[in-house]
């Protein structure tokens, strides 16, 4: 379980890897793309492909091992098991966001997103 202030801190420390895991999505998308469309890439073959696969994996690895829920890769959508006014929910942050600033009861999922 997690505050909301403890997932705020979580978020935090861990940015520099979230930041890692975007740019590595972008690189193995734009690497599959050139090997799709042109059977070549200034990225590498796969080789590289199967390297940013394992890198990303270890990323959402980490992520789970800290208790974070991953929702999703793209975009990257974390929550974090908490409670709000005795009910449990789940503090959410989705990719472009600042900063843990919504949530959601749990039975009510994504739709159910609130403003803190």
């Amino acid at each position: 379980m997690f505050t909301l202030a403890q997932a705020r801190h979580m978020i935090a420390t861990l940015r520099p890897r979230i930041d890692e895991l975007i740019t590595l999505r972008a690189d193995l998308a734009e690497l599959r793309t050139d090997l799709t469309d042109r059977g070549a890439s200034p990225l590498g073959g796969l080789p590289e492909v199967k390297g940013l696969e394992a890198r990303i994996f270890g990323i959402l690895e980490e992520l789970s091992g800290h208790e974070i829920q991953v929702k999703g890769f793209a975009p990257v959508l974390l929550d974090f098991a908490g409670e709000r006014d005795g009910r449990p929910v789940l503090w959410c942050w989705l990719e472009g966001d600042d900063d843990v600033g919504w949530y959601h009861r749990v039975e009510c999922g994504f739709a159910g997103r609130r403003r803190v």
